[in-house]
């Protein structure tokens, strides 16, 4: 027989047996609350307190001293120049050409060559033109010997005073002849009218020749102009006589000198610039008339004025300044160079070097190179390394 045996029940419900979960459940929150804390309050410490405190021991500390080159201001003489631009010419320079019309029979000239004033160059057909000139000659003689024997007769009181002078009419009209055949022919030649140099060739032998058509250029290399325009502001500083340097691309290294021999009296209206003209010996004939010239007019000398080298002015919108070398002294004594930054009033720049108007005297020295480094109260040390050039090619002038 078997006996079945129930378990004891509590008398309570089954679901009851799990109230205790939430505990467990609990302690998890506060553990993760308490590691939420703990990292935000890290975050807070490493925030608020660990880099401000990190930050104050870094800055706090003063850069080391930046390493530049120093300059000192001096007081010199500086050329007084005003430069233009302007181009070249020839002061002799024509288009050969013919003054009548003709057939080109001989052409008596090389292209590219020197030629000499009154050097044959072309010669156009003229065979009309010499008959008449026989023609005419014949009639000379004729009446040459007319107005003799009229003459002797008019003296021996055998002819009358009207037949000497018909004679004479006679023998000038064929003088006259003469001379008009002869001014023709040398209308047909044509020459050089002046020394120089020819260029290229623009006609050929058996080509009709019209007045005005262009043979060939001439021009004289010798001696050139140096045509520029400066401003109405600067034209009371330009006389007569003063040097003018002439600078051209073609030859970079070179300057050529010459002065200024006319100025022109009336100011232009539209653009309020008056032209020069320079006069420029051209012995090795290498400059070549419409080259673009950069001209510079020597001017009278001014007075003595600080200058320094280009590099050391900084050039901003807000003004022109310079970084000037000064010593400081520590609580303990020590002395230190530092560098202040000292506005200027510049003036012109010629061969590398600033002029200051205004904001330094003779002697002080000054940052030239290394400025980008550095600020209003930097502390600097002298570097040791030689200065570079200032500037590295130097503007023709």
């Amino acid at each position: 027989m078997n006996i079945v045996t129930e378990p004891k029940l509590s008398g309570q419900p089954i679901a009851d047996k799990t109230r205790k979960r939430p505990v467990r459940m609990v302690r998890w929150f506060l553990i993760v609350g308490l590691l939420l804390a703990a990292v935000v309050g890290g975050l807070v410490f490493f925030k608020f307190v660990f880099l401000p405190n990190l930050f104050k021991e870094i800055f706090s500390k003063p850069p080391p001293p930046t390493s530049v080159n120093i300059a000192t201001a001096k007081s010199e003489t500086i050329p007084n120049l005003l430069t233009a631009v302007g181009d070249l010419a020839a002061v002799h320079q024509v288009n050969v050409t013919s003054d009548v019309n003709g057939r080109i029979t001989d052409i008596l000239f090389t292209a590219g060559t020197s030629v000499k004033k009154g050097t044959p160059l072309v010669q156009l057909f003229d065979g009309p033109e010499q008959a008449d000139l026989a023609n005419f000659r014949a009639q000379q003689r004729v009446a040459q010997l007319s107005l003799d024997r009229a003459k002797q007769l008019a003296e021996r009181q055998f002819g009358p005073q009207a037949t000497v002078d018909a004679a004479q009419a006679a023998f000038d009209q064929a003088s006259a002849g003469i001379a008009r055949s002869q001014a023709v022919i040398s209308q047909k030649l044509v020459r050089a009218p002046f020394d120089g140099d020819l260029g290229v060739r623009m006609v050929e032998v058996g080509q009709y020749l019209t007045a005005g058509t262009q043979i060939v250029s001439l021009t004289d290399l010798s001696v050139l102009f140096a045509n520029f325009t400066v401003t109405e502001k600067d034209s009371g500083q330009l006389k007569v006589g003063q040097t003018v340097r002439i600078a051209v691309d073609a030859y970079p290294d070179r300057t050529f000198e010459g002065r200024i021999t006319t100025i022109e009296p009336q100011i232009s209206t539209d653009t309020r610039n008056i032209r020069v003209q320079a006069t420029i010996q051209n012995p090795d004939r290498i400059l070549k008339p419409g080259m673009f010239a950069t001209t510079t007019v020597v001017l009278p000398d001014k007075p003595p004025v600080i200058t320094v080298p280009e590099t050391a002015v900084d050039y901003t919108l807000y003004g022109d300044s310079v970084y000037f070398l000064g010593e400081k002294k520590d609580a303990d004594g020590k002395s230190s160079l530092i560098v202040t930054r000292t506005f200027v009033q510049t003036g012109n720049r010629i061969g590398g070097r600033a002029e200051i108007v205004k904001g330094l005297k003779d002697g002080d020295r000054v940052v030239a190179v290394g400025q980008l480094k550095l600020q209003s109260g930097s502390a600097v040390t002298i570097s040791t390394d030689p200065t570079p050039p200032i500037p590295a090619k130097p503007p023709r002038y």
